[in-house]
């Protein structure tokens, strides 16, 4: 499993620093929206590691996860714990300093992948029990996913979802909060 993870940190990495471009890439397509980044907003930022993060989880329980009664369970924390970095890192380090600087926002993307990893690396290590199930956590990363779609479209104007350089919502997608 310490390979499986090694491997998801790298596809995470790749798919994650492509996804910030498709969205330009397709010439701002309605259908790639919900799954790259519109903006440069924090949470169009998350979507860049939780979308691979899902991926590389599907593509892992094929060959390796229904070995764990655990799987989802740690996937879910993996990448809740992720997502959790994203805005910490982001927002303490420009609350501190008063600028923020893209090439540690880049470096703030793979710290978060690095340590969603690990955590599930050492949950898995550990055998760590807290649901051996597949239906909640499913269902939990399927919310999850609903409000990437979601909030892509109808972005509620809380400072999260503002693009720092525009100033706007959703990156143009829909009038809504410019």
């Amino acid at each position: 499993m310490k390979i499986w993870q090694k491997i998801g940190f790298v596809f995470t990495g790749i798919r994650g620093v492509l996804l910030h471009f498709v969205y330009d890439w397709t010439d701002e397509s309605i259908f790639v929206a919900p799954f790259s980044a519109v903006n440069e907003s924090t949470w169009e930022h998350m979507k860049l590691l939780f979308f691979p993060m899902l991926t590389f989880a599907f593509i892992e329980y094929r060959f390796v996860g229904k070995n764990y009664e655990n799987y989802w369970c740690v996937k879910l924390i993996g990448i809740s714990v992720g997502l959790a970095v994203i805005p910490t890192l982001y927002y303490t380090y420009t609350g501190a300093l008063g600028v923020s600087a893209d090439w540690f926002n880049i470096t703030i993307f793979f710290i978060a992948d690095a340590v969603a990893y690990f955590v599930e690396a050492r949950l898995f290590i550990n055998e760590f029990s807290l649901y051996k199930g597949k239906r909640i956590p499913i269902v939990i990363l399927l919310i999850i996913f609903a409000l990437f779609v979601v909030f892509t479209f109808f972005t509620p104007k809380i400072p999260i979802f503002m693009d720092p350089v525009t100033k706007a919502y959703a990156g143009g997608i829909l009038p809504y909060g410019k």
